[in-house]
């Protein structure tokens, strides 16, 4: 018999991966130049070759007990220097390697800084629309996720309920800019506000206040909108990254955290972060990708294919008379159902072969995620299925 906890998330599976499955089923039906498949997050432009090149050069040229054995949990020395000095460089910031620790991936890093700062039934603020996975994480350490209704306007985080909610139960604020699954940016004054906030409770409730912020999409940004950097507007603040989307590589699973030192008692949160990653069994970083990040941190991916898609996709859903915000980042547009009950609606445009996640499963009921990390072509193709739907809906 699995757990109780198991038991109900086998029963409540993520809608992402529901969806996704339905799409290959709809590929043997249809044909997959016939499936519109908008439900996955998964990058569609390639690795970099700088990426392929390294690991190559890394396995013909270096001792393989080296590149392949332990180290130290935290990762390797040389590589987080490399990353603290580009992190330096890109944002005036003054990291050294201690500050890095390198992770599998933004979830593990999440899962390691949660596992280190939470009490059971201590609070995490999540703003609405968030990343679902958020639950699960907190959840894992019996944290409680508490959530800001959303901002329908420009989806930016309402600050007026937020400072009405945060108590002295409250250990943590969870951030996600470029987000998954709006798109927006937060600029610098929402950043600003949301952290004077911060420092007013922090002295109320004589306790710390974590802001953890989640960037798997700070490389994907669209018209040279600047995404600010948290440490140097809150010193209790942490940065989880991972290079899943700036380098396409999803299945590699390696990010770093990093703690600053300007955190309250920032070296034992380094140690305990530092052990998490032991003990949670992810035990290290992959090796062989730490080395090979340590040799691209100056290479992205080429973005302007997904510009190319952003653009493409916001028009044809405009010219149907779909409600949405265009995206600042990332590569997700968020758009209004037709009618209050968005499931509905997804089921409606499997008919014609399209594939939406709705949005309750991000605490935005009445939405559904569109992510355009597909083929260019796939997007012109849909454009019909996406005629019918509006027209279903007489829009």
């Amino acid at each position: 018999m699995i757990s109780k906890k198991m038991q109900k998330l086998v029963e409540n599976n993520s809608v992402i991966r529901e969806m996704f499955e339905e799409g290959k089923r709809l590929e043997k039906i249809y044909g997959k130049e016939n499936v519109f498949d908008f439900s996955l997050g998964n990058p569609s432009v390639p690795a970099p070759k700088e990426v392929n090149e390294s690991i190559i050069k890394i396995i013909k040229e270096e001792d393989s007990n080296f590149v392949h054995g332990y180290m130290s949990n935290s990762g390797y020395e040389d590589v987080r220097e490399k990353i603290a000095n580009s992190i330096n460089k890109k944002f005036s910031t003054n990291f050294k390697f201690n500050n890095i620790i390198m992770t599998v991936g933004a979830a593990s890093g999440l899962n390691i800084v949660l596992k280190s700062i939470l009490n059971p039934e201590d609070e995490v603020i999540v703003f609405a629309p968030y990343f679902s996975e958020y639950n699960n994480y907190i959840q894992n350490y019996d944290g409680i996720v508490k959530v800001i209704k959303p901002n329908l306007k420009d989806f930016m985080p309402n600050l007026e309920e937020f400072e009405k909610s945060i108590n002295e139960k409250t250990k943590a604020v969870l951030i996600n800019t470029p987000n998954n699954p709006t798109g927006v940016i937060y600029p610098e004054e929402i950043i600003i506000k949301l952290t004077d906030i911060m420092k007013e409770k922090e002295s109320k409730f004589n306790n710390p206040i974590y802001l953890i912020s989640d960037e798997p999409y700070r490389e994907l940004v669209y018209e040279n909108i600047t995404v600010p950097y948290v440490t140097k507007y809150y010193d209790n603040s942490m940065i989880v990254y991972s290079y899943s989307k700036s380098l396409s590589l999803p299945g590699e699973r390696i990010g770093y955290v990093v703690i600053p030192d300007e955190l309250e008692n920032s070296q034992e949160m380094i140690d305990a972060v530092t052990i998490a990653n032991r003990i949670i069994g992810s035990v290290n970083a992959p090796s062989l990708m730490q080395r090979v990040i340590a040799n691209c941190l100056d290479v992205n991916v080429d973005i302007e294919s997904y510009n190319k898609n952003r653009n493409l996709l916001y028009k044809i859903l405009l010219e149907n008379n779909f409600k949405c915000i265009k995206p600042q980042g990332a590569f997700y547009i968020f758009v209004k159902s037709p009618i209050p009950d968005e499931k509905e609606f997804c089921k409606t445009a499997k008919k014609y072969n399209l594939l939406f996640v709705p949005a309750s499963s991000f605490g935005c009921p009445g939405y559904v995620r569109i992510a355009y990390c597909v083929p260019y072509e796939m997007i012109k193709k849909s454009e019909e299925s996406f005629s019918k739907l509006a027209k279903e809906y007489k829009m």
